[in-house]
């Protein structure tokens, strides 16, 4: 199958993938799985004017920049303003090399590739997390829905937005964000640990993002010490307005001498900082991808996690982790309390969560699950008879 992603994005084909947002790292991973069967390329605009306009990334899979718009990452606003060229510059690749299906990684990306393949008959796959708090956004988000051939939720509970949204549910598809399960594994080295029990958050430090809750549930746990990774560079700790808030916060309760803030942490270093903790915490408000939950789980370490979005997908309550409802943190510490005086239990919920990251939720099986959804808009005699690239 020739298969086509959109990125409304700038990206280099150079840059670490993994760093990049949970939609996007999926996708990029995703076209690299692909790859290894089909023919992929992705679409993006240039991240500089000096690269290369075609770049080969993985087997069988190819980067395309397109020279639309300043050779930067830009905001939504900005970048809507570039669509319509976007969309002129797709039909011309697709008009010389037309693919079999499109998958367009964001709104803005859709409205690009609906433009591009208008009057080509190219079936168009959605996939976008739901963001209608932003009215004309939501519009968008309901036209595109309307105009292409599936969309794919990414949990249950954005299936249920989009469906609100007036999205048919015949052609809603959920296929949930996926991750690197030979990255996050049980079996691996851990990063260093003193005597204390220790509980990590992983994420941002913004509000609603739950460093706040974790640092307040740490009043409750005696003992136990919280590493925050996320936020900015270590070395701009200082001077962010959400460090100083957080740790502002844990110097009123008293707990201050327990709380440390690693800042941005490389992912490729998340694992061994997550095999090194007892209890993972991952209790934003939302959680449209829920990866951080699925990377402790897979690593075999239980979690604990806010009971929104993909979160209640992925973590069975009282089998691969525990869900407690957002911003409570006396609840919270209650549940890391009884995990903390149980090892037995921590050891069963790690087992049980690393089994079903590994069969529901790596790389292979959620591209094959995006395979049976492009196979449902493409008719079969369509479908490009052709091997991957070498």
């Amino acid at each position: 199958m020739n298969i086509a992603f959109v990125f409304s994005d700038a990206l280099s084909a150079t840059q670490d993938w993994s760093d990049l947002s949970a939609q996007r790292t999926q996708m990029l991973a995703i076209a690299r799985e692909l790859g290894k069967e089909h023919k992929v390329t992705v679409y993006t605009r240039r991240a500089s004017d000096s690269g290369k306009a075609r770049v080969r990334v993985a087997h069988g899979v190819t980067m395309e920049h397109l020279a639309v718009g300043p050779a930067e990452d830009l905001s939504e606003d900005d970048v809507l303003r570039h669509l319509s060229g976007f969309g002129t510059e797709l039909t011309r690749r697709w008009s010389q090399d037309r693919p079999d299906v499109v998958h367009a990684c964001s709104w803005t990306a859709g409205l690009a590739a609906i433009a591009g393949a208008d009057g080509l008959s190219i079936p168009v796959v959605q996939g976008f997390i739901c963001e209608s708090a932003d009215p004309r956004k939501a519009r968008l988000q309901r036209a595109i829905s309307r105009r292409v051939g599936a969309v794919v939720a990414g949990c249950g509970g954005e299936e249920s937005e989009l469906i609100r949204m007036g999205v048919p549910r015949r052609n809603i598809a959920v296929v949930p964000c996926g991750i690197d399960v030979e990255r996050f594994r049980r079996q691996g080295p851990a990063a260093p640990r003193g005597t204390r029990s220790r509980l990590l958050h992983v994420g941002p430090l913004s509000e609603g993002k739950g460093v706040l809750t974790a640092i307040r549930a740490l009043e409750g746990v005696p003992d136990a010490e919280l590493l925050v990774a996320g936020g900015p560079a270590a070395a701009d700790l200082e001077h962010n307005a959400d460090a100083h808030r957080a740790m502002m916060l844990a110097k009123e309760l008293g707990v201050e001498d327990r709380v440390t803030l690693l800042g941005q942490v490389a992912h490729a270093a998340v694992p061994k900082l997550m095999r090194s903790a007892d209890v993972v915490v991952s209790l934003p408000r939302e959680a449209a991808a829920g990866v951080v939950a699925l990377e402790a789980m897979a690593c075999g370490v239980p979690v604990v996690a806010s009971a929104v979005g993909a979160h209640t997908d992925s973590v069975v309550d009282g089998v691969t982790g525990l869900l407690v409802a957002p911003d409570r943190p006396a609840q919270t510490a209650r549940l890391v309390r009884e995990l903390l005086a149980d090892p037995t239990r921590r050891t069963a919920l790690g087992f049980a969560g690393a089994d079903r990251v590994r069969s529901r939720y790596s790389w292979e099986r959620i591209s094959q699950e995006l395979l049976r959804v492009y196979g449902d808009v493409v008719p079969t005699e369509e479908r490009t008879l052709q091997p991957s690239a070498a």
